[in-house]
């Protein structure tokens, strides 16, 4: 298990989307329980880029190992 999202990171949809169409991503954390429908551009990228996937079960749990107090739906760790 994770402890702590680690390195340079972006949080939540539309930041993680533009950081991935500049090629900037390195892993892509997502929550099962986000929303699909909004998640899917994003997975498709990340697919298309040949980005590792790690899933986390809640957005809570994904805010808390980025160390934000509220939920996120993904989170990108950005290439050194």
């Amino acid at each position: 298990m994770v402890n702590r999202v680690e390195g340079h990171i972006v949080i939540g949809i539309k930041q993680t989307l533009k950081h991935l169409k500049n090629g900037e991503g390195q892993l892509l954390y997502v929550a099962r329980d986000a929303d699909g429908d909004l998640l899917q551009p994003v997975i498709k990228l990340a697919k298309e880029s040949s980005l590792d996937i790690i899933y986390v079960d809640s957005m809570k749990e994904l805010g808390n190992l980025c160390g934000i107090d509220v939920g996120s739906a993904v989170s990108l760790v950005l290439k050194q």
